[in-house]
C-alpha cells in the first residue's frame, strides 16, 4: 500500500476549500486554481509562503505540531 505524502495531502485538501469557506472575498475574479491559493492558505495558517510551499513540495524538513494544527484548522472548512 502506498502512503500519501504530506505534500499530496496538502494540495488535494487545499483544492477542496473555497475562499468563501474561510471567509475570503474573491470579488468575482476568475481563479486559476480550484480552492485556495498557496498564499491564502499560508496566511490563514500563520506561516510564510516559502515555508508552506516547501511543505507542499515535500522538501526535506519536518513541520511542527503547531504548524500542522494550524493547517488542519484551515483545511477542515
Amino acid at each position: 500500500m502506498q502512503t500519501e505524502t504530506l505534500g499530496v495531502f496538502l494540495k488535494t485538501r487545499r483544492s477542496r476549500v473555497t475562499p468563501g469557506d474561510v471567509g475570503l472575498l474573491t470579488h468575482g475574479t476568475v481563479r486559476r486554481v480550484p480552492g485556495l491559493r498557496r498564499e491564502e492558505l499560508a496566511e490563514l495558517a500563520g506561516v510564510s509562503l516559502g515555508y508552506y510551499t516547501r511543505l507542499e513540495q515535500d522538501q526535506p524538513g519536518t513541520a511542527s505540531p503547531q504548524v500542522l494544527g494550524a493547517l488542519a484548522r484551515v483545511l477542515r472548512h
